[in-house]
């Protein structure tokens, strides 16, 4: 059984290199956009006390060791997300952060144990300031790297076009015949057996330990995120509150959340909230995706008690990750992340 040549072989990083002189580009085109608009680039520790508090999403851990011999862990951040509002909370109103973040159980032709997020906040601003910045970017990467369309597995999009905002329950109704916000109450607590009769009558599968939040999942992932971001971009916007994370309800509808998601080419690329600031509701968020957590995977992650602390005196503010590589691969036609890497991590195999 022959091996694929190793990425720094000549011949293979011949072929790599002008999808990373593209990267490169891109990125310095990116440095001066932000700080054309007044924006800080700043640089956060990737070694955080808590690596984020999502229960699907899984973190590499270590240990740090005192002088006396004893340890106590910490690991490398998902996200630079909590360091940033750290920085807004002391002061700063507009930062961008080009972090590498790591992401246990992920690898494929998206997803890689280490990658980059390109963050940015913006202090006393909507989260409807992010989408123009969303689209700006868009047209921004094509430009530097001298294309006119977006292309991934067979899928385009135009760059230039303005992107579609839709709602993710008018989504639910267009592409699965579902009424999500009947599953879910004026204070947004969710109805597990009302979604579930409305999936089983549009012919989806259905669990019997699934909750509430599987079958939204299965949902977007099946019959949604397929139809998103071709022709132009999508922009699937107000999240129920419940699958909000760290984004504040919207102030017309407690059901749904200030949460947006970017979708070019059928590829997610961004994640966005009107940032919650109310640390309680914030860390019953947290216990709650812990718990979950614990109960599917049999483990948790501790909470960053100087994050919840923090958002006691952080400002009002939007902020917005992207995947920069991914950005990368739909403007320079890469088909697999690792050709946007410079240098890919080892795959291991037991």
């Amino acid at each position: 059984m022959s091996h694929a040549s190793p990425w720094w072989t000549p011949d293979v990083h011949a072929d790599r290199r002008p999808f990373l002189l593209g990267r490169n580009r891109i990125q310095s085109a990116l440095r001066r956009f932000f700080a054309a608009r007044d924006f800080i680039e700043v640089d956060t520790a990737t070694l955080q006390v808590s690596p984020g508090n999502e229960a699907h999403l899984h973190a590499f851990e270590t240990q740090a060791l005192n002088h006396d011999g004893s340890s106590h862990p910490l690991y490398l951040h998902t996200s630079p997300e909590f360091a940033c509002k750290k920085l807004l909370a002391a002061g700063e109103e507009r930062i961008a952060c080009f972090a590498h973040v790591y992401r246990n159980r992920e690898r494929g032709p998206l997803h890689h144990p280490e990658f980059t997020m390109l963050e940015w906040y913006r202090a006393g601003e909507s989260y409807e300031a992010l989408m123009g910045d969303c689209a700006e970017i868009l047209a921004l990467a094509a430009e530097t790297t001298g294309t006119k369309q977006f292309t991934f597995q067979g899928q385009s999009c135009d760059p230039f076009a303005t992107p579609e905002r839709l709602g993710v329950a008018d989504a639910f109704e267009r592409f699965a015949g579902i009424d999500l916000l009947a599953s879910i109450a004026p204070n947004g607590e969710t109805d597990r057996d009302g979604l579930a009769a409305a999936m089983a009558a549009a012919g989806l599968r259905v669990a019997s330990d699934d909750t509430w939040a599987d079958l939204f999942s299965r949902v977007l992932v099946e019959k949604v995120e397929p139809h998103l971001g071709f022709g132009r971009a999508t922009i699937l916007d107000e999240y129920p509150t419940a699958e909000a994370a760290l984004a504040r309800p919207a102030s017309r509808d407690r059901r749904v959340a200030e949460r947006f998601e970017l979708y070019a080419c059928g590829v997610e690329l961004a994640n966005a909230f009107g940032e919650l600031t109310d640390a309680a509701e914030q860390r019953r968020r947290f216990e709650m995706e812990m718990a979950e957590k614990a109960r599917v995977y049999g483990e948790t992650y501790p909470l960053d008690e100087d994050f919840l602390a923090a958002l006691t005196i952080m400002p009002e503010a939007s902020g917005i990750a992207l995947g920069f590589d991914r950005l990368v691969m739909l403007a320079t036609g890469a088909a697999r992340i690792e050709q946007v890497l410079w240098a890919p991590v080892a795959e291991t195999r037991a």
